[in-house]
């Protein structure tokens, strides 16, 4: 049985995939196996799996179209080890990401989600340093010591102010999550929504700083182009909504009440005005205005 098993869901891009794939095959250690599995239709993959011919690697091609949530949850089906990643398809690994998740697995062995440090990177792989994430650094990650273990109604409250956590980095441990798994009505804030269900459930997060991990951020994701469209915003708003009574009836007021004022997600629609202009129009303009003012 093997302790780590990173899984790619993949669609998009076959070159980027090839190079996150790369970035996997150069870890340390015995105790890891890699599943992709492809969502999409795309030309010459199987037979670049096929030719591969890694003992490490799994490959597997969902007979329909999952959509995003459908595939990771897919992905969850399939894994087998005690830790499972989530990997995004374009994103890049560093060498010690194993070795650094393993040490934090092993140091807190407890926790149900390990959260390393991240490096974003652009499209053409280089340190790409947005708004987004500086806000995520400077204003709503926990200050203080890198390592640390969090939980509870004060970290409910860290994230529904502002999600700092980079989700395709993360290692969670499987049991944890498979017992909820991703919610099929959320398309693009299903991980936000599993980590509020964890913490509820009593589970904790470990943070530890080492940089192991490139996340790549780049206009084309699913995110952004619903964004645009104000899609996004409305699944959100119906999330914080219902994320607010959830907790209030829980017990957590002080979370309950981040959760429905969602002031970081109001003033990222703000900062999305201009490329809503362009790529939407009017109503795109309208949606991000209407999902501010609410």
């Amino acid at each position: 049985m093997h302790r780590f098993e990173i899984t790619m869901p993949y669609y998009g891009d076959f070159a980027q995939m090839q190079a996150a794939v790369r970035s996997v095959l150069a870890q340390n250690g015995a105790d890891w196996r890699l599943t992709v599995v492809d969502d999409g239709r795309e030309p010459g993959v199987p037979e670049w799996f096929e030719a591969l011919a890694d003992p490490r690697v799994r490959y597997f091609r969902n007979e329909r179209n999952l959509g995003v949530t459908g595939n990771f949850n897919r992905c969850l089906e399939l894994a087998e080890a005690e830790y499972v990643v989530l990997m995004g398809c374009d994103d890049l690994m560093r060498p010690s990401y194993l070795d650094v998740v393993r040490a934090t697995a092993d140091r807190e062995p407890e926790a149900a989600m390990i959260q390393p440090g991240v490096e974003v990177i652009g499209s053409d792989g280089l340190p790409y340093d947005t708004l987004a994430d500086r806000t995520k650094r400077k204003l709503y990650a926990p200050k203080g010591p890198g390592r640390a273990l969090l939980g509870g109604e004060e970290l409910a409250v860290s994230l529904l102010r502002g999600n700092w956590l980079y989700f395709p980095s993360i290692c969670w441990r499987l049991d944890a999550v498979r017992r909820y798994g991703f919610r099929a009505d959320l398309g693009v804030i299903q991980d936000l929504a599993l980590v509020i269900d964890l913490l509820v459930a009593g589970e904790t997060l470990a943070t530890t700083p080492e940089v192991c991990f490139s996340y790549r951020r780049h206009a084309e994701s699913e995110s952004s182009a619903k964004a645009y469209t104000g899609h996004r915003f409305e699944e959100a708003k119906r999330f914080f909504l219902e994320t607010a009574d959830r907790l209030e009836a829980f017990g957590w007021p002080q979370a309950a009440k981040v959760a429905r004022l969602h002031l970081s997600s109001r003033l990222h629609a703000l900062t999305l005005l201009p490329g809503a202009a362009r790529h939407a129009g009017r109503p795109g303009v309208s949606a991000m205005l209407r999902h501010a003012a609410r």
